[in-house]
């Protein structure tokens, strides 16, 4: 539950902060230069963030219950 909650509080506070920076941004990187909406960009910071950290936490929680 406390889980969830922490969540909740982690999107509202993305939320609101993409909310109030929705200004036109440019993206570098390498060869690649865009422009995107700075909260699309926060967005997606996130994602990857949360994908890592899902992944991870999944090949630690596999790795500890194999040695089990």
């Amino acid at each position: 539950m406390i889980t969830l909650i922490i969540v909740l509080i982690i999107i509202a506070v993305v939320t609101v902060f993409s909310v109030q920076n929705a200004m036109p941004v440019v993206i570098s990187f390498l060869f690649w230069k865009f422009e995107a909406s700075l909260a699309i960009v926060l967005f997606f910071s996130v994602l990857a963030g949360v994908v890592i950290g899902v992944s991870a936490a999944s090949l630690i929680r596999m790795r500890l219950s194999k040695k089990k």
